[in-house]
Parts: structure tokens; C-alpha cells; sequence
């Protein structure tokens, strides 16, 4: 489980008070940035887990007396663009989070700051198009579209066309969109028997997130597969929005809100009728687990959805615990460089995935517990692609270690990031899964 090092009480999440008026006053918001900048620049412990913290560094130490109070204001936003909202500060490092009395969330503050820029029309149109994960996803989808997106994806020329008019950066791995959505690939449950355990729901509902639908359907498919063969009766949401997560990351908190309104009363009714809720991918089940939570703690279906969200390993071990999650493997997987990706770290959790993977035999699973870099649309942007590749840096030799048979990650985008950076590294190259395709070769499906 992660634990924050040096605090002995586990940190208590106040709701994100969005909906106040006070929330966007700019003069309040930068009293508060300056009071919590401070401290952190009195501390220091958080330096090395992205560019925000030494961005802000920089700016105290370039001033005449080494005082926070001599930086310009208007310079607070060099470290406010430098946050993708990983949460690992509050999580793991920072020991003045709440119920300490400085009451220190750099991640929400950081939020804030970027829902005030929304809010006074700062966002670009680059930003508002790649956080519109599912519109895009609709419109790549038509087939022709498909083809013609991924051959722009895939041309040189064309990406420095696109570097220049949308500031995607010309060398950034970017998804390439399936001919077929995962609600079009995806079988019908089988008519099976309810199993219920001490621990867990024996029936399960497929949340897919926009990633599963639109760019790698066959991650979905091998979710499938895994509960077919362990007899667990499953469905899909049923015209699923988008989480929000990416509205969240832009300070768009209107449309997160719009999101919310379209997915959580399905969710809802999902969760009453007793089904475990499954996300593939790790940023989804935290935005239900947590943020989503957190903006509307007087929801009664928010925190209701909230106790029904399962990232899948945790479901499976949960699953291994009632001693109903079948061990029949017939591959051994080998040497497999497992990274745990921030928003797995952050749900508190522990290594359910790598717990999950050690039950193959003949499987040696190397943990990997450090920021890849890549956070959704932010290391793919021109002006922060270089400095994703160089906090991935430690995470690419790390996954390199005795030349593994798969490197691997929860998070898919940081599995391609991964990939991309031990290519330019010029480490031994290895074959690239995410573990529910690992979890579904070791049962041989």
C-alpha cells in the first residue's frame, strides 16, 4: 500500500469546493499559491517527481533574498503548466497534506489555478480538442475517418504539419484509432450463474473508458475473455461518456460535470443492482474513485458509484481471496518489467497487478514505481513532450533490467511512452502487453 514517508496518519481528501464563487477569485487564489509555494520551497521533498517543483524552485531561487514572496505572480503559471495532476505528490511525498494543520493539496490547488485560466478563456483550441477524447473518438471512428487519421498519424511530413498548427509534437507517440469501436467486437455475456463472494460481486459491468473504445478494443477483448474463462457473468455500459479526466486536466470542470450527469446515473443503477464496475484504465477508476467524489460529496450516487469501482486486478485478487478466480494456467509469461502507473499508485490499492501476474508460474514480475512521464494529452504537447521523455527517463532503464520478455502498464499510454523512450534509449527491445493481455496469454486464451 502506498504510504506517505514520514507521516504515521493517512491524509484526509477535503472536497474540491468548485461550485463556490471564491474558488475562482484570482487574488485569493494567488494569496493561496504563495502560501503553499513557500512551504514547499522550505521542504523540497517533491523535486524529482515532475517539472512543477523544479520549475517553482527556479523561480524562488532566482529572486535577490531567496523568498518566495520576490516572485512575480504572473510567473505562478510556468508552474502550474508543469502539473498533470499525477496526485503522487499528495500521495506518496508530501507530509503537510490534511489532517496535518498546513493543509497542504498541491494537486487540486494546481487544478484550481488551471479551472481559474479556464474560466477567463486561456485554454487553447489544441487543448480543448485533445481533451474531447470522446468526440474525437466518435468522428476517427467512421471508417473512412479511421483510415485517413491514422495515415496522418503515421507520415512525417503530416505530423510536422500538425506540430505546427496544433502544437502536437512531431516525435510524441500518438494513438492510432481502430477500424472497429470495442461495443461492435465485444460478445454477449453467456446466460451463467451468479457467484457471489465474501468479498466480491460474482457479476460484473464493463465501463470500457475512451481509450478501450476507440484506439485498443482488443485490451477490452481480453478483459472479456479472462471473465469468460473464470465463468463471471459481465455487460457494458450502455453508452458510456467519456470520465472526465481529461476536462479535469484542462480545468474544464463544467464538462467534467456534464460527463458526470450522462455516466453516473447508469452506473448507479448498475452498482444497486449488485455488479462490480471494472475500468480498464487506471486514470477512469480514479476519476470515479476520487475526483468525481470529491467534486459532488453530496451526490448519493457519485459515492455510491465510488464503492462499486474495481480496477480489474484488485476485482481479481479480491476474486483470488474468495477462492473463486481460477489458476489454470497453461503459459508461463518469463521475466515481465511491470510499471505501476501513477493513478494506479494513488488508489491505495498496493501492487494488485503484479500480485495478480506472480500467480502465473514461471513468472518473475520486476515492479517499476515511478512517474513515466506521460500523463494523457500533456506529454504529447510540443512545449512538454522533452520533458516528459526526461522524467521517464529512470522508468525506461528501470523496465530495461535483464532484458525482459514484456514490459507492461496498467496505464496503456505510459506502456507506449515506455516503449518509446527504451527505443530512443537504445535499450534491448522487448515485447509491449498490457497485463489483462499478459493475464489472458498465461490462461492460453
Amino acid at each position: 500500500m502506498t504510504t506517505r514517508e514520514g507521516s504515521l496518519e493517512a491524509p484526509t481528501r477535503h472536497p474540491l469546493d468548485w461550485q463556490n464563487p471564491k474558488f475562482y477569485d484570482k487574488a485569493d487564489l494567488e494569496s493561496e499559491m504563495e502560501r503553499v509555494f513557500d512551504l514547499c520551497h522550505g521542504c523540497r521533498r517533491c523535486v524529482s517527481l515532475c517539472g512543477s517543483f523544479p520549475a517553482l524552485f527556479d523561480l524562488v531561487d532566482a529572486t535577490e533574498d531567496l523568498e518566495m514572496e520576490q516572485v512575480d505572480k504572473a510567473d505562478y503559471q510556468k508552474v502550474v503548466d508543469q502539473c498533470y495532476l499525477c496526485d503522487v505528490c499528495y500521495m506518496t511525498k508530501c507530509p503537510y497534506v490534511p489532517p496535518h494543520p498546513w493543509n497542504i493539496d498541491f494537486p487540486h490547488l494546481m487544478l484550481r489555478a488551471k479551472a481559474v485560466n479556464f474560466k477567463d478563456d486561456k485554454a487553447t483550441f489544441r487543448d480543448k480538442l485533445l481533451s474531447s477524447t470522446d468526440k474525437l473518438g466518435h468522428f476517427a471512428g467512421i471508417p473512412i475517418v479511421t483510415q485517413a487519421v491514422n495515415a496522418v498519424n503515421s507520415t512525417g511530413l503530416a505530423r510536422l504539419v500538425m506540430e505546427g498548427a496544433l502544437g502536437v509534437d512531431k516525435n510524441a507517440w500518438i494513438p492510432e484509432y481502430a477500424p472497429k469501436t470495442f461495443p461492435q467486437l465485444a460478445e454477449k455475456s453467456e446466460n451463467l450463474p451468479v457467484v457471489d463472494g465474501v468479498k466480491t460481486p460474482g457479476k460484473v459491468a464493463i465501463y470500457a473508458t475512451c481509450y478501450i473504445n476507440y484506439n485498443e478494443p482488443g485490451i477490452g477483448q481480453d478483459l472479456i475473455k479472462i471473465l469468460k474463462h473464470n465463468a463471471i457473468p459481465y455487460e457494458l455500459v450502455d453508452k458510456e461518456a467519456c470520465c472526465g479526466m481529461p476536462k479535469l486536466e484542462l480545468g474544464d470542470l463544467e464538462s467534467v460535470a456534464q460527463n458526470k450527469e450522462k455516466n453516473i446515473p447508469k452506473l448507479a443503477k448498475l452498482a444497486r443492482e449488485g455488479y462490480a464496475i471494472l475500468t480498464p484504465i487506471p486514470s477512469c477508476t480514479l476519476m470515479f474513485k476520487q475526483e468525481l467524489p470529491l467534486m459532488f460529496p453530496d451526490c448519493a450516487d457519485t459515492q455510491l458509484v465510488k464503492e462499486a469501482m474495481w480496477d480489474p486486478f484488485e476485482y481479481f485478487m479480491a476474486r483470488n481471496s474468495d477462492a473463486l478466480l481460477k489458476k489454470d494456467f497453461s503459459k508461463e509469461l518469463g521475466h515481465v518489467s511491470y510499471h505501476m502507473a501513477c493513478h494506479s499508485r494513488v488508489q491505495n490499492v498496493g501492487q494488485k497487478t503484479a500480485e495478480t501476474l506472480k500467480l502465473v508460474p514461471g513468472t518473475e514480475v520486476n515492479v517499476v514505481e515511478r512517474c513515466s512521464g506521460h500523463s494523457g494529452t500533456w506529454g504529447v504537447k510540443k512545449e512538454f513532450h522533452e520533458m516528459a521523455m526526461k522524467i521517464g527517463k529512470p522508468v525506461f532503464r528501470r523496465m530495461a533490467e535483464e532484458e525482459p520478455n514484456y514490459i507492461s502498464s496498467d496505464c496503456q499510454l505510459a506502456g507506449h511512452h515506455i516503449e518509446q523512450g527504451m527505443e530512443e534509449l537504445g535499450l534491448p527491445k522487448s515485447e509491449m502487453a498490457h497485463p489483462l493481455t499478459l493475464l489472458a496469454k498465461a490462461y492460453g486464451l
